[in-house]
């Protein structure tokens, strides 16, 4: 009698299409970021990206308030600005009065950074996506396009954790500058005192962090659509060019 025919086997789940952890995205991104794009996929959760950069930030808020203070970020935020000939001139109790309030309104927005990335991160998928559904037909879902801003922006804990190395190392606290707290880009080396805000915006532009961030975004995207690599990374860098430059426009006017 002839044996039945044994039911085929159940194929198994290969390295490239096996589910990856939330720590193994997080990992791939700096190393292999197409696995992760491609496995946002299967899951949008983005949860995880953020929780690890809102600690790191709010790490590098405390450290800076450790090693250099809050009042010496305002004065030199004040010193900075068109306004510091006018408060040079206030009282010495007036002058305490808006340094108070100008901490105060530093450590709500510092210490809120995990609830402002949140923010932050929405408007820019909001344009990022509907510009690439738009104009390119991609098959990115707004969940997908979230998530993909928030792994996007791990390479910016390297600029965190390497700011709370310097500032544990030694810095000037007068010289420190919060906008622009490590040397990644153009714009550190620049002396604010003799150079435009606006050369000193768009340098801050040629960054090496936002530009990995930049080409992540565009891996995302052409990794949930059919969007091709190259075309994705050039709209999103389009778009920050534009952002660069109303933001160092507007500066100013500050």
């Amino acid at each position: 009698m002839a044996a039945a025919p044994l039911p085929p086997a159940a194929p198994s789940l290969t390295p490239e299409t096996a589910p990856l952890s939330e720590g193994a995205r997080i990992i791939n991104t700096f190393i292999a970021p197409s696995k992760t794009f491609t496995d946002l996929r299967r899951s949008a959760a983005w949860w995880a990206p953020w929780l690890l950069i809102a600690v790191v930030s709010v790490a590098f808020i405390f450290t800076i308030g450790k090693q250099v203070g809050f009042e010496q970020i305002s004065k030199t935020q004040i010193a900075h600005s068109k306004r510091a000939e006018q408060f040079d001139k206030l009282p010495a109790d007036q002058q305490a009065q808006q340094l108070r309030l100008s901490v105060k309104i530093f450590q709500i927005f510092a210490y809120g950074s995990p609830v402002l990335i949140l923010f932050l991160t929405l408007i820019s998928t909001v344009t990022l996506w509907a510009t690439f559904k738009v104009g390119f037909s991609a098959e990115t879902t707004f969940g997908q396009a979230y998530a993909i801003g928030m792994y996007a922006g791990l390479p910016g804990l390297i600029g965190a954790i390497l700011g709370i190395i310097s500032l544990f190392a030694g810095v000037n606290p007068e010289g420190f500058d919060i906008n622009n707290p490590v040397g990644t880009n153009l714009a550190y080396y620049l002396d604010p005192d003799t150079t435009g805000k606006f050369i000193r915006g768009m340098a801050s532009s040629l960054d090496v962090l936002i530009i990995w961030t930049i080409v992540l975004i565009g891996v995302g995207f052409a990794s949930t659509s059919k969007v091709k690599r190259s075309t994705a990374i050039v709209v999103v860098a389009c778009w920050y060019l534009i952002y660069k430059l109303l933001s160092s426009g507007l500066a100013t006017l500050g």
